[in-house]
Parts: C-alpha cells; sequence; structure tokens
C-alpha cells in the first residue's frame, strides 16, 4: 500500500474510533437502560463525552497513595492497550505480523485487566485509611489486626476476574484462528474472503455468544460487576481518581466498547476498521450494536455474587472449548 493511503487509514480509523467511543456510554444508558426502567435518562452525550471534558477541566489533586505518578498512569496505559488493539486491527498495519496476531490481542487485553489489580493495591483512599480499630471484615478475633484498604478489597476481586473471568474470550478469538489455521490476522480475514464469515458456522455462532459474554467480562458489567463492592456508592480501584485521570476512565471504556466491537467484526465477519472502505459501517454497527445487546442483558440480569459468577463463566469457557472442537471439524 501507498504510505500516504497507509498513513490516512490508520490516523483516520482512530480518530473515528474516538468519535464514536464517545457516544456508546451514552446510547448504552440513555436509549437502553433508561427505556427499559422507565426513566428519561442522562442526555446521550453525558455518560462519554460531557463527562471526560467535565473531568479534564476540574482541578488535579495528588491521590492517597505510596506510588501517586503510576497510580495516576493507569488510566492512561489502559487506553493505551485498548489503542494498540484497534491500531493493528487496521489492514495497512498487517506487515507488522507479530504485532497482528491473536497472541499479540491477548496480551493487550491482560495489560487492560491487570491495571486493575493495580489501581486497587496502589490506591489508599480517605473512605479507606488505616484506623486504630479491630478487623471487622475478620470477626474481630485479633484486637491488633488493622481494618482492610476497600481498595485491597477490590484488588483481589479484579485478581479473580483475571483468573476466571478472562477465559470466555480468549477462547471464543481463537475459535476463528482454528477455522483459518493461523494466528495473524492477515489470514483469518483472508481465509473469511474466500469461506464466507465464520459466524456463519456452527462453531462461529457458538464462539460469538462465548465473546459477547466475555465482552461484558471485560467492561464490568452487570451482572459480572464483581470489581466494585456497591456500584452507585464505592467506586473500588477508581475511587482516587479525579480531574483529567478521571477523565481517562471514562475515555477508556468507551474506547474499548469500540475497539471489542471492531475485533468481533475482524475475527467472526471477516470485516477489518478501514475508513478507507465502505465496510467501516459494519464496525460501527457491531460496536453500538453490543452495547445495547448488553444494556438489555444487564437490565433484566440479577447482580452475580460469587455463587453465580464462577459457574456462569465455567460454563461460557466450557461453551468456548465446545466451539473449539466442532471448528476442528
Amino acid at each position: 500500500m501507498e504510505p500516504l493511503y497507509s498513513l490516512s487509514a490508520v490516523l483516520g480509523t482512530i480518530i473515528l474510533g474516538l468519535i464514536v467511543s464517545l457516544w456508546l456510554p451514552g446510547i448504552e444508558r440513555k436509549f437502553v437502560h433508561a427505556r427499559i426502567q422507565q426513566r428519561i435518562g442522562p442526555p446521550v452525550s453525558s455518560p462519554g463525552l460531557m463527562a471526560a471534558l467535565k473531568f479534564f477541566y476540574k482541578k488535579t489533586i495528588e491521590p492517597c497513595s505510596p506510588l501517586p505518578r503510576l497510580y495516576n498512569s493507569l488510566p492512561l496505559i489502559g487506553f493505551i492497550s485498548a489503542l494498540l488493539i484497534l491500531l493493528f486491527l487496521i489492514p495497512p498495519m498487517y506487515s507488522l505480523a507479530g504485532l497482528a496476531s491473536l497472541v499479540a490481542f491477548v496480551g493487550f487485553l491482560k495489560i487492560e485487566e491487570v491495571i486493575y489489580v493495580f489501581m486497587g493495591s496502589l490506591s489508599r483512599s480517605v473512605m479507606s485509611l488505616r484506623m486504630p480499630f479491630p478487623d471487622l471484615a475478620r470477626g474481630a478475633k485479633h484486637p491488633d489486626v488493622q481494618r482492610y484498604f476497600l481498595e485491597d478489597l477490590s484488588s483481589m476481586r479484579a485478581f479473580r476476574l483475571i483468573a476466571f473471568g478472562s477465559f470466555p474470550i480468549y477462547i471464543a478469538i481463537f475459535v476463528p484462528a482454528v477455522m483459518a489455521g493461523s494466528i495473524y490476522l492477515r489470514d483469518i480475514v483472508a481465509y473469511q474472503a474466500t469461506h464466507g464469515p465464520v459466524l456463519f458456522s456452527v462453531a462461529g455462532v457458538i464462539g460469538a455468544a462465548v465473546f459477547f459474554i466475555g465482552y461484558m467480562i471485560l467492561l464490568n458489567e452487570y451482572p459480572f460487576a464483581i470489581l466494585k463492592t456497591k456500584a452507585d456508592v464505592i467506586e473500588g480501584p477508581y475511587m482516587e481518581y479525579a480531574a483529567k485521570y478521571r477523565a481517562f476512565v471514562y475515555i477508556t471504556r468507551g474506547f474499548l466498547m469500540f475497539t471489542l466491537g471492531c475485533l468481533f467484526s475482524a475475527l467472526f465477519l471477516g470485516v477489518p476498521p478501514n475508513i478507507m472502505d465502505w465496510d467501516i459501517l459494519i464496525n460501527i454497527a457491531v460496536a453500538v450494536l453490543f452495547p445495547v445487546l448488553m444494556a438489555i442483558f444487564s437490565a433484566f440480569a440479577p447482580v452475580f455474587t460469587y455463587k453465580q459468577f464462577y459457574p456462569v463463566t465455567a460454563a461460557a469457557s466450557v461453551l468456548g472449548v465446545l466451539a473449539l472442537l466442532v471448528a476442528f471439524v
């Protein structure tokens, strides 16, 4: 490809992704959650666009953390990991085969997950400051034991989310690789150009369902929102983020929605994101459809405790293995 074409495709697709991603959280909350709950809901621009702008104008404060700079940089690291996934989904980047592969995408997604553990372990908010009182969470059996930090609890939940909740989406994204006989995105897209979308196969249908469950888990959406203790009161690892650092929290969530939608389009439909091609409309449609389906599912689903979370993720992982086995046939 010509350098100018490649540069235009890469920059244009990323800019389009940023623009669309700012509206996805609002579509989820305004047009689905609010309608199901029979309320007006926030303006469609509020959760993604206006919230980010508002926090960019807030006064920056130093968080109560042993490593404040590292703690504040974690949302930006999460955004960069999502950005790298989208970057190497764009066809002009396929020449960097090692980075445009499923192994690289799994690594970038894992970075996005691990930052929640660091967020929890590095935060020491005013609501969680150590007090000279016995630890109520452990029954006060030892009077000299200090209370837990709330963020420490969310960090442990994030670790469980990584240990158990990651399996469905990671298994699902390898279903197209099995069918194409390659882990490189170039080969997966070329296979579907010849044989049709993976989604229109038995293995593809099962894999798509498992991918969607993993999509909800990665976004910490109900009913899989175990990362926070009480989502409306306790922000878990996000508690100490303020100003521009909190703005990146909102931006990253919307951008991850768009990126995962494009990842699904490339793997299961054979349509990678490229602003120089009209097929980009399919990427946008999938990126919008997934939050809508997620909002419908989460609005009617109960909040999972560990007793429900583990069996559901285990069942989704089993379905993902079944999809792999069918793909081999």
